[in-house]
């Protein structure tokens, strides 16, 4: 009889949890809440300027002479070719002539190791792949075409023939300093 009392009132307590869950769950006051929302908003919306009215402007280069002529085209070209003729003239004794064998490698791989004066003229002793060479001025040095210009005790200069950035050839002067106690 107990056992039927305690199955009796677990289906009582079943069935008043299923009713309350049945009720109200306050979905509508959110409902409505929202609605207030929605009702009260009103979108911003900013108005496009007017477009600007586009007026076309004459060409005033009338008389100028034009970019896209011949002529213009032909002045350009010849310009150029000077500039070319100018550099050719510039590297190309450099290019017919027989290179020398310290011309093989880098500038930066010489050393100059010491100096004397041989048949009353300076000569430099220059160190390159553990080779020792006597060196004077118009001997070649290293792969920009740099010609020996001047050889003192301490250094020797040369006048090299390189490219920049725009591709044109031009001089510069590089020079190699004496290094003392170098092996």
């Amino acid at each position: 009889m107990i056992a039927s009392r305690q199955i009796q009132l677990g289906a009582l307590l079943l069935a008043l949890l299923g009713l309350a869950g049945c009720g109200s769950s306050g979905q509508e006051e959110l409902q409505q809440w929202m609605q207030e929302q929605r009702n009260l908003t009103r979108p911003k919306v900013e108005r496009i300027p007017e477009p600007t009215k586009f007026s076309p402007q004459p060409y005033g280069q009338e008389g100028t002479v034009d970019p896209f002529s011949s002529q213009k085209l032909a002045q350009a070209l010849k310009r150029d070719s000077n500039q070319v003729t100018a550099n050719a003239a510039l590297i190309a004794p450099e290019l017919a002539r027989r290179k020398e064998p310290l011309e093989a490698s880098p500038l930066d791989t010489a050393v100059m190791v010491g100096s004397l004066i041989k048949a009353g003229k300076p000569v430099a002793l220059v160190r390159v792949d553990n080779l020792l060479y006597q060196v004077h001025v118009g001997n070649y040095l290293g792969q920009n075409y740099g010609r020996i210009t001047k050889v003192t005790e301490t250094g020797l200069t040369l006048r090299e023939i390189v490219q920049d950035a725009a591709g044109e050839w031009i001089e510069r002067t590089a020079t190699l300093q004496l290094q003392e106690g170098s092996k």
